[in-house]
């Protein structure tokens, strides 16, 4: 069985002190496992970093081939392992460690590193100087250095809800496999690459493990700006975090495989608002239904009788007493809607390419049914935060949330009512929907907090601080309905005289 392949990725700049010692010092192991080269990226450097580089290469002195290139234009911390990445993805590496050419990581920790993802499981690993209790300070990290970064690794986790001892370690070895499926292409060539790799890495879904590694400090040249360096982890996290819960997007974090839709039935949302709606026993047809979360509910809560309808079938066929495969963009679906008490549009209207041909359709389908009521809801795009994105210019479309990708349309409380009311509808009821902390924070003290904030600012501005519109909503009769019933109402008000007349 051939042995796995793995570069070893050395970037440097105006390292020409350092490298020659960094080159040597790689295990002569790494061959047992691995067949393993190096390559030297050298960033531009001012001084001998490549001219030392390549007279180690053509010496022979080390036991793995030895590639060196130069950049002629510096492509910073981040862009260079852009280029070492791309080269061992080109190349078909398997695997490739990312080694720092001043020499503050110790290439003797290589094997550890490598030994996880050789024996499966993982797509990155990680040297740590946190691992090991007291062993940062020893090695001569700075009391400032060692603080922030703990600072920083406490709130990146807590955002992230990930558990890494440190995120700020430059001593890393990747899956290229994992690589390859990850956008590290659109990251900052800047020194916070390392921390918008990680979020990929989390929002792919793909493990890390971390490895305890000792802690160096020599008289190498910090080129990193602490302040710059700590605001720009901030606001990665930050985007990161507001992208899960769709209030920005940044395409480098748009993990497509992550699931835009959940179960909401449990807290304030138009699926808890649907469920106390419906009366019990009631016949009810769910419109785009997805998953079938709302009507698995109400089959279970309520007795309810429940029709599916989505252009995809749901993962849980029995959420639902029977399911219907179609597209809405096509109209209304092929069913008999005066058989249903309830009709359920919730957050589905935005997703269609003409609502109100839709809405008048079903209206239409209707017919003279006045037994019928209509739930339903959609984002508001008027909400808070989306003013005051706007009020600095940003217009982010995400992968869920009001902004969702997919959707066709963006309403406001009052142009949701205008899509009803002049497609012959009534509007019986309009709520406001706070925001869903619960998918933020859970069911925390934090997330409760926010909630009841949000739900007072609703019932004083429910235009501005609603995240979500509902509405309960009720068919008006068509005029050739109306034209009809006064036909008959005047005939028979006619054979009423006629009878009258007759009796004189």
């Amino acid at each position: 069985m051939a042995k796995p392949r793995l570069l070893i990725l050395v970037v440097a700049y105006n390292a020409e002190k350092q490298i020659e010692d960094v080159l040597a010092r790689v295990p002569r192991e790494l061959s047992d496992r691995c067949d393993t080269e190096i390559l030297v990226l050298d960033d531009s450097s001012a001084d001998a970093t490549f001219d030392v580089s390549t007279r180690i290469q053509q010496s022979g002195r080390i036991p793995f081939p030895v590639h060196v290139l130069f950049n002629p234009v510096n492509q910073g911390y981040g862009g260079n392992q852009k280029l070492g990445y791309h080269y061992a993805i080109r190349e078909r590496f398997d695997y490739v460690a990312l080694l720092h050419g001043d020499g503050q990581y110790a290439p003797e920790c290589l094997p550890a590193l490598v030994a996880p993802l050789i024996e499966g499981g993982a797509a990155a690993v990680f040297g740590s100087r946190m691992l090991t209790k007291g062993g940062a300070r020893r090695g001569g990290m700075p009391f400032y250095k060692w603080t922030g970064n703990r600072i920083l690794s406490w709130m990146q986790n807590t955002l992230l809800g990930t558990a890494l001892s440190e995120f700020h370690s430059g001593y890393r070895v990747y899956a290229v496999d994992a690589l390859r499926r990850i956008p590290f292409d659109l990251n900052t060539n800047d020194f916070h690459f390392d921390t918008e790799i990680i979020v990929q890495l989390v929002f792919w879904g793909m493990p890390i493990v971390e490895i305890p590694i000792p802690t160096y400090y020599g008289d190498e040249i910090c080129r990193v700006n602490g302040v710059k360096y700590a605001a720009d982890v901030i606001r990665t996290v930050v985007v990161a975090r507001m992208q899960n819960v769709g209030l920005l997007y940044d395409r480098k974090f748009d993990a497509a495989a992550s699931p835009p839709y959940t179960s909401k039935v449990d807290f304030a949302s138009p699926h808890q608002l649907a469920i106390e709606t419906v009366r019990r026993g009631a016949r009810v047809l769910d419109l785009g239904c997805a998953d079938g979360y709302v009507a698995a509910a109400l089959r279970e809560q309520k007795a309810c009788t429940v029709v599916g309808v989505d252009r995809m079938t749901p993962m849980k066929r029995d959420a639902v007493d029977h399911f219907v495969v179609y597209d809405l963009n096509d109209g209304v679906p092929p069913v008999d809607l005066t058989a249903f008490d309830y009709i359920l549009l919730l957050d589905v209207l935005e997703h269609l390419s003409s609502p109100e041909r839709f809405m008048t359709q079903l209206r239409h389908a209707l017919k003279l049914s006045r037994g019928t009521t209509i739930l339903a809801s959609t984002g508001n795009i008027g909400f808070v935060a989306n003013r005051f994105m706007l009020l600095l210019g940003q217009f982010n479309y995400g992968n869920r949330g009001i902004l969702d990708l997919t959707h066709t349309r963006l309403f406001t409380f009052a142009s949701f009512r205008r899509l009803f009311e002049q497609s012959g509808f009534r509007i019986r009821e309009a709520r406001g929907i706070p925001a869903p902390f619960r998918l933020v924070w859970g069911n925390s003290a934090v997330a409760r907090a926010a909630l009841a904030v949000n739900q007072a600012l609703v019932a004083i501005a429910r235009g501005i601080f609603s995240y979500q519109i509902f509405f309960v909503v009720e068919p008006l009769p068509s005029l050739d309905s109306l034209l009809d019933e006064a036909h008959r109402e005047s005939a028979k008000r006619v054979a009423d005289i006629d009878t009258r007349l007759a009796k004189l």
